[in-house]
C-alpha cells in the first residue's frame, strides 16, 4: 500500500498528513485548512500494521546479528592479540550491543534533522515551520535512547576496554581508575551531553533556523567515539581520521534520511514527491562522498598492504562500500518515482533501511576486529603525528614537503566549488558581480590550503614557531580575504525565492538562518571580540594546548576554531556581509585598536616566558633537528606579534577606504535627489504659477475677512 501523495500543487499549504478518500455520502473530513476534496491522494499505512514491525526488522536485524555474531565468535582472540585481557563474554556482548544501539540511535538522530532541516516539502506560510512534525518527535526519542545508552556504555566499555568485567568497572573505587585508561568512556560521556541537549532543545523548536544548534550537537554524537578509537592508532593516522570524519558524517546523512523516510511511510505518514526527490538526491551525493573516503579508510585499515584486505577487516569494510553503493542506487530509484507512478517508494525505502542496518552491523563489526593497522611497526612521531618530521624544517621543505590536510583540502574544495556555481549563475542571468570578490574568496582558501598541506603544516605540528605562523595564517589572513568574499551575499542574489506555495528552498533557507537568533548570538560583536583575544591566553597560557596536541582531531578542531573566530571578527569589520548587529565605521575602528593591546601583550607573554609552551608533547617528539625549546618559542612569539599587528593595520587602512568610499556613495545619493528635486522645481515652475497665485489670493480674502467687524480675533 503506497504513502506517496501525489500532486502537491493541489495539496493544501501547510499540511502534512494523507487523509483517505471519504466513502460516498458520507462527509468530508477535515484537514484544518482546506477541504478534503484538496487533500493529496493518498493511502496511508495503520500506524502498528506489519509495516511498522517490517521497518524494525529491516534496521535493527541486520545490524545486531552481524555485530553480536562477530562478537560471540571471535571470543578473546581479538582481545589477546593487541594484549588486552578478556573481560568476559557478558562486558564483550553488551558492549557490542550498546555500540549498535547508540549508533542507529545517531544515524536516527541525523536523518530526522536532515528532514527536519533540508527535505521538508510543506508549501505555503508556515513552510518553516516544525512545530509538531513527525521527525521532530523521533528526534526526541532517538536523542532520549543516546543518552541512555551512552550512560551505560561509560560504564561497560569502561571495563572492556580494561579488559575486566562491567561487575569490577561497578566497584566505585575502580571506576574512577578505569575510566582515565581509555578515551571511549570519557567519549561517550560527551556524547550523552551533547544528546542531552539535543533532546531539551527539541522540546523548544518551533521554527527551522532553531535546528542549527541541534544540528552541531548531533555532529559530535556521530564523531566523538569515531575520533578517538582505531582511527587515531598508527602511520597515516591523520589521513585515516579525516576520511572517517568525513564518512561518518556522509554516511549518517545518506542512511539517516533514507531511514527515517522509511519510518514516515512505515506508519502511515505521507511522502511528498519533492520530499522523496530530495531524500533520494541527498542519498546520492551523501552516500557516493561517504563510498569515496571510505575506501581511504579501509586503505588505512590495511596498514599498506593490500593483501591484508583479504581477512575480516576488508571483508567487512567491502560490505560496508556494498551498503553505501546499495544507498547510491535506492536514491536514485527515488527520485525517479518521486516523477512516475506511485507505488514504489515503500518498497525502496525498505530496501534502504536493510543497507542502513547492514552497514552500522558492518561497523561496529569492525570495531571488535583488530585491524592489520594495529600490528604495522610504529615511530613515537608516527603515535602523535602520523607521519615523520625527520629534516631540517628549510625553506625548501616548506614549500615542497607537501602533506594533503584531507578535512581542509575537502571543506575549501566544497567552499570555492559552490561559491564558482553561484558566480557562473548570477552572470548567466546578466547579473554582475565583482571579480574582485572572486579573486578573494578563492585566495583566503588557498591560503587555508596551503599552510594545512604544504611542508609548513605539516611540520607546525613539531615547532612552536611554525605552528603559531600557521595559526596567524588560519586566523588572520585567510579569513580576512574570505569576508572580502561575500559568500552569503552571492548565495542570496544566485538563489531564486520559492513561490508563495511552494516548498523552501536554499533562499529561504539562507534568509532564515540570517534572521535567527543562533546566528546573532555568535556574531555578537561582545562575544566575536572576548573570543577572539580570549582563545590566545586560553589555549597556550594554559596546560590545554599541551593536551590538544597530542591528538590528530584535537588539532583539526584547533585549526576550525582558528578559521571560525576569524572570520566572525573580520566580518563584523571589513565583511562584505551584512552583519545581524552592524557597527558603525567609527565602531569598527575602534574594534579593531581595542584588539591589538591584547596581541601584543600575548605576544610579550610568550617571549619573555621561561617556561616551555607544550614542552611535556615537544619532549615526546623527540625532535632531533632543534633541540632548543625555549629559543623555539621566543620567535613564536616574535612571529605572534608581527603577524598580529601587521594584518591589523592592513585592516584599519581597508576599513579607513570602505568608509570613504560608503561617504563618497552617500555624497552622489544626495546630490542625485537633490538634482531630482531641482529639475521637478524647474519643471514644474511655469506650470505652477497659476496655482501659486490661486494661493495668494486665498490667503488675501482670509486677511480680509477676518479684519472685518465680528471678524476673528
Amino acid at each position: 500500500m503506497s504513502t506517496v501523495a501525489r500532486h502537491p500543487s493541489r495539496a493544501p499549504a501547510g499540511t502534512s498528513t494523507a487523509v483517505a478518500p471519504a466513502p460516498a455520502g458520507s462527509p468530508a473530513p477535515s484537514t484544518g485548512s482546506a477541504p478534503a476534496a484538496h487533500a493529496p491522494a493518498a493511502a496511508p499505512v495503520r500506524p502498528g500494521s506489519r509495516w511498522a514491525r517490517w521497518w524494525v526488522a529491516a534496521l535493527v536485524g541486520p545490524a545486531f546479528l552481524l555485530a553480536v555474531a562477530t562478537t560471540t565468535s571471535l571470543g578473546s582472540t581479538g582481545y589477546s592479540a593487541i594484549s588486552r585481557g578478556y573481560p568476559g563474554g557478558l562486558t564483550a556482548v553488551s558492549s557490542t550491543v550498546l555500540r549498535v544501539v547508540l549508533d542507529l540511535a545517531s544515524v536516527t538522530m541525523a536523518g530526522a534533522l536532515a528532514h527536519l532541516t533540508l527535505l521538508r516539502a510543506r508549501g505555503g506560510r508556515d513552510r518553516l515551520d516544525i512545530s509538531g512534525a513527525f521527525e521532530l518527535r523521533v528526534l526526541r526519542a532517538s536523542s532520549a535512547v543516546v543518552v541512555l545508552a551512552a550512560l551505560l556504555a561509560v560504564i561497560v566499555d569502561a571495563g572492556d576496554a580494561s579488559g575486566v568485567s562491567v561487575l569490577t568497572a561497578l566497584d566505585p573505587a575502580s571506576f574512577p581508575v578505569l575510566l582515565s585508561g581509555s578515551s571511549l568512556p570519557r567519549a561517550w560521556l560527551v556524547v550523552a551531553l551533547c544528546a542531552l541537549v539535543v533532546h531539551l532543545l527539541s522540546y523548544a523548536a518551533r521554527t527551522f533556523d532553531q535546528m542549527l544548534l541541534p544540528a552541531t550537537l548531533t555532529a559530535g554524537v556521530l564523531l566523538a567515539p569515531v575520533v578517538v578509537t582505531a582511527l587515531l592508532v598508527g602511520p597515516w593516522h591523520d589521513v585515516g581520521g579525516d576520511a572517517g570524519v568525513i564518512t561518518t558524517l556522509a554516511s549518517a546523512a545518506a542512511f539517516g534520511a533514507l531511514a527515517v523516510a522509511g519510518l514516515r511511510a512505515a506508519v502511515g505518514r505521507p511522502l511528498l514527491p519533492e520530499a522523496l526527490e530530495r531524500t533520494g538526491t541527498m542519498a546520492i551525493i551523501a552516500g557516493a562522498v561517504a563510498m569515496a573516503y571510505e575506501v581511504v579508510v579501509l586503505a588505512f585499515f590495511s596498514g599498506g598492504a593490500l593483501t591484508a584486505l583479504v581477512g575480516a577487516t576488508g571483508a567487512w569494510g567491502v560490505v560496508r562500500l556494498l551498503a553505501l553503493a546499495a544507498a547510491v542506487v535506492l536514491g536514485v530509484s527515488l527520485r525517479r518515482d518521486a516523477a512516475g507512478p506511485p507505488g514504489g517508494a515503500p518498497r525502496l525505502l525498505g530496501l534502504a533501511t536493510l543497507a542502513a542496518g547492514v552497514f552500522v552491523g558492518a561497523g561496529v563489526a569492525m570495531t571488535r576486529i583488530p585491524s592489520p593497522q594495529y600490528f604495522v611497526p610504529t615511530s613515537i612521531q608516527q603515535a602523535f603525528l602520523g607521519y615523520d618530521v625527520p629534516q631540517d624544517p628549510t625553506a625548501s621543505v616548506l614549500l615542497g614537503d607537501w602533506r594533503v590536510n584531507l578535512l581542509f583540502a575537502t571543506i575549501s574544495a566544497v567552499a570555492v566549488g559552490a561559491y564558482l556555481v553561484g558566480y557562473v549563475r548570477l552572470r548567466r542571468r546578466g547579473d554582475a558581480w565583482p571579480a574582485g570578490r572572486v579573486v578573494a574568496w578563492v585566495a583566503g582558501w588557498a591560503v587555508i590550503v596551503a599552510v594545512t598541506s604544504t611542508g609548513l603544516g605539516r611540520y607546525a605540528a613539531a615547532s612552536f614557531s611554525l605552528h603559531m605562523l600557521v595559526h596567524m595564517c588560519l586566523t588572520m589572513l585567510g579569513p580576512l580575504f574570505m569576508v572580502l568574499g561575500g559568500p552569503m551575499t552571492l548565495a542570496l542574489r544566485a538563489s531564486r525565492p520559492a513561490g508563495a506555495d511552494r516548498p523552501a528552498g536554499l533562499h529561504e533557507w539562507l534568509v532564515a538562518v540570517l534572521r535567527s537568533r543562533y546566528l546573532r548570538v555568535l556574531s555578537n560583536p561582545l562575544l566575536v571580540f572576548v573570543v577572539f583575544v580570549a582563545s590566545y591566553y586560553l589555549l597556550y597560557l594554559t596546560p590545554l594546548f599541551d593536551v590538544a596536541m597530542r591528538f590528530h582531531w584535537s588539532h583539526q578542531l584547533m585549526n576550525l576554531h582558528f578559521i571560525a573566530s576569524g572570520y566572525l571578527y573580520y566580518g563584523l569589520v571589513v565583511g562584505v556581509d551584512q552583519p545581524p548587529r552592524p557597527l558603525p565605521h567609527l565602531g569598527r575602528l575602534g574594534f579593531v585598536l581595542a584588539a591589538m593591546p591584547f596581541h601584543a601583550f600575548f605576544a610579550v607573554a610568550v617571549m619573555t616566558s621561561t617556561s616551555v609552551i607544550g614542552r611535556t608533547y615537544y619532549e615526546y617528539l623527540d625532535r632531533g633537528w632543534d633541540a632548543d625549546l625555549l629559543a623555539d618559542q621566543y620567535v613564536g612569539g616574535g612571529i605572534a606579534w608581527a603577524a598580529g599587528e601587521v594584518p591589523l593595520l592592513l585592516v584599519v587602512l581597508a576599513l579607513a577606504i570602505q568608509w570613504a568610499r560608503q561617504d563618497a556613495r552617500e555624497a552622489k545619493r544626495k546630490d542625485r535627489r537633490a538634482d531630482r528635486a531641482q529639475s521637478a522645481r524647474q519643471a514644474g515652475a511655469a506650470g505652477g504659477e497659476d496655482e501659486v497665485e490661486a494661493y495668494n489670493q486665498m490667503l488675501a480674502r482670509l486677511s480680509q475677512r477676518d479684519s472685518r467687524p465680528g471678524g476673528p480675533r
